[in-house]
C-alpha cells in the first residue's frame, strides 16, 4: 500500500478509472456481439443495431477506449458483413 497521500490518492483515482473502462469495454463487446449476431441470423433490427455499435465503436476510440484503427476495422468488418447480408435477401 502506499504511504504518501498523493500516492494514494493516486491509487484510489486509478482503480476507479480501472472500474469505468471496464464497464464501457464489456457494454462495447456486447453491443457489437449483438449486431453480429443479429446481421448472422438476419434479423429485421439488424441496421438498428449495427448503427449502436458504430455509434459505440466511435464512441470508443474517441475517448482512447480502444486503438482509432481497431475501431475503423471493427466498423468496417461489420459494415461489410451487414451488406452481404441484405443483399442475399
Amino acid at each position: 500500500m502506499p504511504n504518501i497521500k498523493s500516492a494514494i490518492k493516486r491509487a484510489k483515482s486509478s482503480k476507479a478509472k480501472n472500474l469505468r473502462n471496464t464497464m464501457q469495454k464489456s457494454a462495447l463487446k456486447t453491443s457489437v456481439k449483438k449486431a453480429k449476431e443479429a446481421i448472422s441470423s438476419g434479423n429485421d433490427n439488424a441496421a438498428e443495431l449495427l448503427r449502436n455499435a458504430v455509434k459505440a465503436l466511435d464512441k470508443a476510440a474517441a475517448k482512447n477506449l480502444i486503438h482509432k484503427n481497431t475501431a475503423a476495422r471493427k466498423i468496417s468488418r461489420l459494415t461489410k458483413a451487414y451488406n452481404a447480408a441484405s443483399s442475399d435477401k
